[in-house]
């Protein structure tokens, strides 16, 4: 079964572009992983500073491989200070039919 999740996060004032630079270098290595499906990146139309991101992994095992990635940690940890959460948000999503 697929694994779906939303992550959201909103950026603290002034650290908009910063944030959108890392989620993006960061995508292009997510969208590289052999079980990633999806990984798409949003902002809300009505708080530029609010992301959204929408991953779909092929199965639980594509997710687990996707949590140990060598270049997550870093990732986060330069995130952190970065967004007003103490971490992302994550969602988990189950499909309805």
């Amino acid at each position: 079964m697929k694994k779906t999740l939303l992550a959201e996060f909103t950026a603290r004032e002034g650290a908009q572009d910063e944030v959108a630079r890392l989620i993006g270098d960061y995508a292009l290595k997510v969208r590289e992983e052999e079980g990633n499906i999806a990984f798409d990146v949003y902002t809300k139309e009505a708080d530029p500073r609010a992301f959204w991101i929408f991953e779909v992994y092929r199965d639980e095992d594509a997710f687990q491989a996707h949590l140990k990635a060598p270049y997550g940690g870093p990732f986060n940890a330069l995130l952190v200070p970065l967004i007003e959460e103490d971490a992302s948000v994550l969602t988990f999503l189950d499909p309805l039919a």
